[in-house]
């Protein structure tokens, strides 16, 4: 018995195309997006510890040359804090100055001026609690009478003393931002006052 091997042309189909790199694409929607001015401040928006020249370009996309321009000017506004690295170079990171800002510009879209000074005189509460408590004027001072061999000889609840100094470390930034919340919507006050114009040295003669 003779077998007939019958040969079936395969389809002329092309293979799968390989997956997309999903990270090149949300990548260039990115670049397209947005300006190089725009992705390197977003960087350097959320750089908290100082970081080169090439790190930040690197993640914005950018040259480094196009990133120190940027970064420049937004030093010059307020936004970036530099200081001196190894080798001559500049480190780069965002400001304290703009963080405040903007939490504070954030409680006051959230809280009327009312509410606000209600909230500060709560956490100005809390923080005389703890003063009170351990009769210590700083989360610092309660730190240095924790680690002082007199204090844990006591029957001290440690993990309590932990859970408070972080607690209070907390409120004492809360009402940092929240005075300077304060103290922009008194000055947003000002200004609003300045540019009304005054009835009688605006009235016609």
């Amino acid at each position: 018995m003779i077998l007939h091997i019958v040969c079936v042309p395969m389809p002329d189909t092309p293979p799968p195309e390989p997956f997309d790199d999903v990270n090149e694409e949300v990548v260039e929607e990115w670049k397209q997006e947005m300006s190089p001015y725009t992705r390197v401040r977003e960087i350097i928006s959320h750089a908290y510890s100082p970081e080169p020249v090439a790190a930040i370009a690197e993640r914005a996309h950018v040259s480094e040359k196009t990133a120190r321009k940027h970064l420049n000017t937004l030093s010059d506004d307020g936004f970036v804090s530099t200081q001196p690295g190894d080798h001559g170079a500049t480190l780069y990171s965002r400001s304290s100055e703009s963080l405040v800002v903007e939490q504070a510009t954030d409680i006051l879209e959230e809280l009327s001026v009312a509410e606000l000074r209600e909230r500060v005189s709560e956490l100005r509460s809390t923080i005389r609690d703890f003063q009170e408590k351990y009769d210590a004027e700083s989360p610092e001072e309660l730190s240095v009478k924790a680690a002082d061999e007199t204090l844990t000889t006591q029957s001290v609840d440690h993990d309590q003393v932990d859970a408070d100094l972080l607690e209070w470390k907390t409120t004492r930034r809360n009402l940092a931002f929240a005075n300077a919340a304060l103290s922009i919507s008194s000055a947003q006050r000002f200004i609003n006052d300045e540019n009304v114009p005054n009835s009688k040295t605006s009235a016609s003669p």
